[in-house]
């Protein structure tokens, strides 16, 4: 089908957009600099067409519905945004090398989507046909792709710090994205859960009910919470938030793959 072609071809790209900042962090070369974000951008462009068309075959199978439906097409999803939001923060501040830590996560990504999911178009589950499947995962996924980019920051940061190493970008700089890509994904992620409970009172009759997804999405969002009190109220900078966002991101994982893969409740249709 086009769309695996298009989603493999945009798996490779990364690949090479990976290697493509990595050796430019080290050696500063202005081909690469360009290269890389040629490449990023060429790799978001494959997979909103590899996206749509997915959408279009599945209506020509007669099941036609949003590329959105299970862990194949979530981990593709989440792998674009993150790219969408990587190349906004990337020519808002300049910050270039940052693509040698977030990249490989969105390759890791492609990969584990391509090798250990089902790729096949599916029928939509019933708990999944409604119109409030695009709105509560587009949100969701917005602020998971934000926290993904801030994770990468912070990671970059603890290095900076720690090692003094000259070829990464100043400390200060990174400690600011840190934060300001939590500031785009925390409205996202408080926006996903509130549309999750609107959906669930729909299909379920209750706005929460404990379900290991909703009970990490909480933990996620108070994780995330606490990092904006605590740079609002208490002036946290540096270290102790780059360590906050490195935690909310293991949370981010865990409410996305782990909860799946791991726990059963009214989400394990996800995992198809």
């Amino acid at each position: 089908m086009v769309n695996s072609t298009l989603f493999g071809i945009m798996t490779v790209v990364t690949l090479f957009s990976s290697l493509a900042y990595i050796i430019y962090l080290v050696t500063g070369s202005p081909f690469l600099k360009k290269t890389s974000f040629f490449l990023t951008s060429l790799a978001f462009l494959l997979g909103f067409s590899g996206l749509v068309a997915r959408w279009i075959e599945s209506h020509r199978m007669g099941i036609g519905h949003l590329p959105l439906s299970n862990l194949f097409e979530s981990l593709v999803f989440f792998a674009w945004c993150t790219l969408g939001i990587y190349l906004y923060i990337e020519k808002r501040y300049n910050l270039k090398g940052l693509g040698a830590v977030v990249l490989p996560v969105v390759f890791l990504t492609l990969a584990y989507a391509s090798l250990g999911t089902n790729t096949e178009i599916e029928p939509l589950v019933p708990a999944l046909q409604s119109n409030w499947l695009l709105v509560h995962v587009l949100t969701c996924f917005l602020g998971y792709a934000a926290f993904a980019v801030s994770f990468g920051s912070s990671v970059m940061y603890l290095a900076k710090t720690k090692w003094n190493l000259r070829f990464l970008p100043d400390a200060e700089l990174l400690d600011k994205i840190t934060y300001k890509s939590v500031m785009i994904g925390f409205p996202f992620l408080t926006l996903g859960i509130v549309t999750g409970a609107a959906w669930a009172h729909y299909a379920w009759g209750s706005y929460w009910s404990w379900d290991p997804k909703e009970t990490w999405s909480l933990i996620t969002w108070l994780i995330y919470a606490a990092f904006l009190h605590a740079r609002f109220t208490r002036g946290w900078r540096g270290k102790r938030v780059a360590v906050l966002s490195i935690v909310g991101f293991c949370a981010v994982i865990f409410t996305y793959l782990g909860v799946n893969l791991l726990l059963s409740g009214l989400h394990s249709y996800a995992t198809g």
